[in-house]
């Protein structure tokens, strides 16, 4: 097995600022903004501890997105751009879980995109996939799996989007603690929204999506999957029962808080403004995020006059100074790092940086600068036991590891 090489991080945002000027950086970053603040619960404690990066493995082509499969088995599945799905197990690629590279389009920012293991799969063996394929049309299948391997004749096509770009595909999917599964598509590309998507109801880019993959409940006649009865634009005629949430340029990467069942949204933006969304747990849906009427908090274009609306701000944005490509991260619910526990981590993909949501003592919540990293971010990723990995599209899965 190879020996696991550590990238150690600054513990102190200070002694990141020296570092970054003793490299001829002369400004320090723009911290991002916290636009409307969420306190965690109140045992929960600051960020004390700034976390190393232990490599888990590398030599994968692209990768986008990491993640357990909930069954107990300390796998990990590495998802690639090319359509591999890799088995990981003690620090070694075993297998091609999953293969889908004769159907998977690589161009632009199409790929296979995302993955989602049913919360039963040690039972029923089924997981979902999303990508896009040759046409550019982004796909939602589900199959099957057995032993260690899924099978790609298995697949059953839930749900197709034709694109009119080759970007902000989105493609994130997750199993929320309902059990829904909760799939993600950007604007349908281009710049600036050209159609109009991320505020039109009739279509279900610019959303995600809120699906029934698993149960028999409210099927249509017409899908392979439900649309579950409590969808805020359900009965509404000028709209698409599917959709949970709008108005999102390109959500690339969303998770929910596995201890409180909060959604937090990382929403790609345009050309100044990066922005986490957020939706708590007892939300009944129907949030309007702005886009394209706005960028974050700003007028879209930027020299409109602020648009009026429902928006639901954002919780963080930041602009150019600080990074240039959001990617949504996860609430740390581990053990191995307790000064990180009930931090939502976040980074950016161009920049390398990794921040933190945390609440200080005296109750109120900050946006905290945790590293300076060489990485790509194309995501990050949770185990079955809570821990939190950093994908690095240059070839790398790394482990977040006590300093």
């Amino acid at each position: 097995m190879r020996a696991p090489r550590l990238v150690t991080t600054l513990v102190l945002v200070t002694a990141l600022l020296g570092a970054l000027a003793a490299h001829g950086c002369d400004a320090e970053p723009t911290e991002p903004v916290v636009v409307d603040p969420v306190t965690p619960p109140a045992e929960e404690e600051p960020v004390s501890l700034v976390p190393s990066f232990e490599l888990v493995l590398d030599g994968f082509d692209q990768p986008l997105f990491v993640t357990g499969a909930g069954d107990d088995s300390g796998r990990l599945f590495v998802v690639e751009k090319t359509g591999h799905v890799w088995t990981v197990e003690g620090g070694e690629r075993t297998e091609v879980f999953l293969d889908l590279s004769e159907v998977v389009s690589t161009e632009s920012e199409q790929g296979l995109l995302g993955i989602a293991f049913s919360p039963s799969f040690a039972e029923d063996g089924v997981l979902v996939a999303s990508y896009t394929r040759a046409d550019g049309t982004s796909v939602l299948s589900r199959f099957l799996a057995s032993g260690d391997t899924a099978d790609p004749t298995s697949e059953q096509v839930l749900l197709t989007q034709a694109q009119p770009f080759k970007n902000h595909n989105g493609g994130m999917i997750a199993f929320g603690p309902d059990d829904y599964l909760y799939y993600g598509l950007g604007d349908g590309g281009s710049g600036g929204d050209p159609q109009g998507n991320g505020q039109n109801l009739s279509t279900l880019l610019g959303t995600i999506m809120r699906l029934d993959v698993l149960r028999d409940g409210n099927m249509l006649a017409t899908t392979p999957y439900g649309i579950p009865d409590d969808n805020p634009f359900v009965g509404r005629s000028d709209a698409q029962p599917e959709i949970w949430a709008r108005g999102l340029r390109n959500p690339w990467r969303f998770s929910f808080d596995s201890q409180t069942g909060d959604l937090w949204i990382g929403d790609v933006g345009q050309s100044a403004w990066e922005e986490i969304d957020f939706q708590p747990a007892d939300s009944a849906g129907g949030e309007n995020y702005g886009w394209n009427l706005l960028e974050g908090t700003h007028p879209y274009p930027p020299d409109a006059a602020m648009r009026e609306g429902d928006f639901t701000a954002p919780i963080v944005e930041y602009d150019r100074d600080a990074g240039k490509s959001v990617t949504g991260g996860y609430v740390y619910r581990g053990t191995a790092i307790p000064g990180l526990a009930g931090t939502y981590l976040y980074g950016d993909f161009v920049d390398g940086r990794i921040w933190a949501l945390v609440r200080t003592e005296d109750g109120t919540v900050e946006n905290r600068l945790l590293a300076q990293t060489h990485f790509q971010i194309s995501s990050f990723g949770e185990d079955d036991m809570g821990e939190l990995y950093v994908v690095d599209f240059a070839g790398a899965v790394y482990r977040l590891v006590a300093e």
